[in-house]
C-alpha cells in the first residue's frame, strides 16, 4: 500500500525577526506525492526538525528538493540536504529544482561542491511544467519579490495543489493561480508596510485573492511579527467567516492530508 499524500508544516516562521528569534521554527515544508518525498525551501533547522518528526522523516529518502528563491530563511539548510540525502556524495541521488537565481551570480545558494552529488538539477522557469519520479507540477507567474521567485503548482490527480510563496500581490497572481483546488500562502504581515517596500502578502491581500479563487481548503503559513502578534488562527478564522471558504493557520508540525 502506497503511502498516503499530505503536506506537513516543518516551519512556518516567515520574516527575518521570527527566524532569528525562533518563535516559529524557520525549517521547510515536507510534501508527499504519489509515493515520492519533497522538501519545498528548506530554511534554517529543516535537517533537524525532519529528525525531530514524529514520525522521523528519513532524509535519505528525499527524492526532490525545490527552492522558489534564494532567501536565506528558503534554502539555508539546501546544502546540507543535499549532502544527507546522498549520503555524502557516495550515492548519487536525487533532484534539485531551482531558479538561476539560486545557482548563479555572485552569491549562488547551493554549493558547486554539493551539485555533483544528485542526480539531476533543473532550473526553473515562470510558468513552466516539471516532473519527475510520476510527480509532476508547474511554476507560476514570476512573484514580484525583489529576487527571481515562483510557486510552485502540483497536478494531484488533476487537481492543483498550490504554494503561493513570498510576493507582492499583483492582479496576475489571480489568473496564475486560479483552479487551486488546496492553496498555501505565505501570509508574513498583518497590514502593508507603509514604506511600499516590503515585498510581502498582508490580511488585505489574501482577502482579495481568496474571494477571486475560492479555494477547497487554504492553509496559511510562514508568519512574520505581525501576524504573531495578531495570532495567525483568529485571522484564519476571520477569513473563512467573511469570505465562506474554509482557511487554517498552520503551526510548526502540522499535517494537512490530501484526500481523494
Amino acid at each position: 500500500m502506497s503511502e498516503a499524500d499530505l503536506i506537513k508544516f516543518l516551519g512556518t516562521a516567515g520574516a527575518r525577526f521570527v527566524v532569528a528569534k525562533q518563535l516559529r521554527y524557520s525549517a521547510g515544508t515536507f510534501i508527499r506525492l504519489n509515493g515520492k518525498h519533497v522538501i519545498l525551501d528548506p530554511g534554517p533547522g529543516t535537517l533537524v526538525r525532519m529528525a525531530k518528526s514524529k514520525p522521523a522523516i528519513d532524509v535519505i529518502k528525499l527524492d526532490a528538493i525545490i527552492l522558489s528563491h534564494a532567501h536565506i530563511d528558503h534554502t539555508g539548510d539546501a546544502n546540507v540536504l543535499v549532502d544527507a540525502m546522498t549520503e555524502g556524495g557516495f550515492k548519487r541521488r536525487g533532484v534539485l529544482f531551482a531558479p538561476s537565481g539560486c545557482l548563479e551570480g555572485e552569491d549562488p545558494v547551493v554549493l558547486r561542491y554539493h551539485r555533483g552529488f544528485l542526480h539531476d538539477i533543473v532550473t526553473l522557469e515562470a510558468e513552466r511544467s516539471y516532473s519527475f519520479d510520476g510527480v509532476t507540477f508547474a511554476t507560476s507567474v514570476a512573484h514580484d519579490h525583489g529576487t527571481e521567485t515562483y510557486g510552485i503548482i502540483f497536478d494531484r490527480q488533476g487537481k492543483k495543489v498550490s504554494f503561493m510563496v513570498d510576493t507582492r500581490f499583483f492582479p496576475e497572481l489571480l489568473a496564475s493561480y486560479a483552479g487551486s483546488d488546496v492553496l498555501v500562502m505565505n501570509l508574513v504581515r498583518l497590514r502593508p508596510d507603509e514604506s511600499g517596500e516590503v515585498l510581502h502578502l498582508c490580511v488585505d491581500d489574501a482577502r482579495k485573492i481568496l474571494a477571486a479563487i475560492r479555494p477547497r481548503k487554504t492553509v496559511l503559513t510562514h508568519f512574520g511579527m505581525t501576524m504573531i502578534r495578531a495570532k495567525p488562527w483568529v485571522i484564519a478564522q476571520q477569513l473563512s467567516d467573511e469570505l465562506g471558504v474554509e482557511v487554517t493557520a498552520a503551526s510548526d508540525g502540522m499535517v494537512v492530508q490530501l484526500a481523494e
